[in-house]
């Protein structure tokens, strides 16, 4: 049973959440009302990825941890709403 955060644990999700940041792709049209919710998301997921990068190279493992699960998880809502196309089940939940 995992009760720590390890730097290899880190380490696969940094590379999973990285991965998924440069393979997804905005799937609604630049003059959809949609377009603003998929612009926010990726910016959150980017955002939460970077303050996962501060931690971590702070040492504050279970912040970062923290950081790229909600990274993550703006990338999943935004596939599962439609805004974001994710068609890898490695990378995205609902792909």
């Amino acid at each position: 049973m995992g009760r720590e955060i390890t730097e290899e644990k880190l380490q696969r999700y940094f590379k999973i959440t990285a991965e998924a940041l440069e393979t997804l792709e905005i799937a609604v049209h630049e003059k959809s009302l949609l377009r603003t919710v998929a612009e926010d998301f990726l910016t959150m997921a980017r955002s939460y990825f970077e303050d996962a990068r501060y931690y971590y190279e702070k040492g504050d493992y279970v912040t970062a941890f923290a950081a790229l699960n909600y990274a993550h998880g703006f990338i999943d809502a935004g596939v599962r709403l439609g805004v974001f196309r994710g068609e890898d089940d490695r990378l995205f939940a609902f792909g």
